[in-house]
């Protein structure tokens, strides 16, 4: 679905849309400025082939939306997928990626794709709409605190990979079939 937003301020038409296969190199590099903004470059070692089978996959979990200017440029995305809540016993969103380009941020951009995100959590039934914000995003904090997100002090994010993972798993000859 396809649905176009007038900024506050009135002086642009964004459309947020949901990304299609031609958008896959727009948000590749939305996603690859962010890990250059974050300090780590050399952490996206996903491929545009990898993002484009992921979202576009028959069996795909991955979702994403796209803000397009008024040129029809991708200047923001919202990378997503459902998750589950055993407590509240619903489906919800995890949004895996919020990514404003810096040139049209503060412009409503972000808000719209959160909007769009939240719309979605309705349409499907969904409880929650949850995320994660780096410790030292105090920008990202204030635009999601303006939104009325609660922070959670209660969780803290874990994450077993690479090595790590390798070793939990065990010997590859004794794995589980």
């Amino acid at each position: 679905m396809t649905q176009v937003d007038r900024t506050p301020s009135g002086e642009a038409d964004w459309v947020v849309r949901a990304a299609e296969p031609g958008d896959v190199a727009a948000v590749d590099a939305l996603i690859r400025q962010l890990a250059v903004s974050q300090g780590h470059p050399e952490a996206v070692t996903a491929r545009p082939s990898d993002l484009a089978e992921a979202l576009f996959a028959g069996t795909s979990t991955t979702h994403c939306f796209v803000c397009l200017d008024g040129d029809g440029r991708v200047v923001a995305i919202a990378l997503w997928f459902v998750i589950y809540s055993t407590w509240v016993g619903r489906h919800g969103i995890w949004l895996e990626d919020l990514v404003v380009e810096e040139s049209v941020r503060g412009r409503g951009v972000g808000r719209l794709l959160m909007q769009r995100l939240a719309q979605e959590c309705l349409d499907r039934g969904c409880a929650r709409l949850d995320w994660t914000v780096l410790t030292d995003n105090d920008g990202g904090r204030r635009f999601y605190d303006r939104l009325g997100a609660r922070r959670l002090a209660t969780a803290r994010i874990h994450r077993l990979d690479g090595e790590g993972l390798a070793r939990l798993a065990g010997p590859a000859e004794g794995r589980v079939p």
